[in-house]
């Protein structure tokens, strides 16, 4: 799976799988989460964690619209 995905074409198992990999990812960047929250490393920690956030949400709404 690819954080490039295009949630639009997957089946709702595919969501489902791809939604745990995205937790996976959250968890592992939750354990490297930069100590200094005024260093650049964690402004780009947490620009990148904001993004996978968002594919999350959105994966999330495309899988409960498809369960509808």
């Amino acid at each position: 799976m690819f954080f490039d995905a295009d949630i639009d074409e997957m089946t709702a198992e595919e969501l489902v799988d791809y939604l745990a990999f995205l937790e996976e990812r959250r968890a592992e960047m939750d354990e490297n989460e930069p100590a200094d929250e005024n260093s650049d490393a964690f402004a780009d920690w947490a620009e990148r964690h904001e993004e996978l956030e968002d594919l999350y949400d959105e994966a999330l709404e495309r899988l409960e619209l498809l369960r509808r």
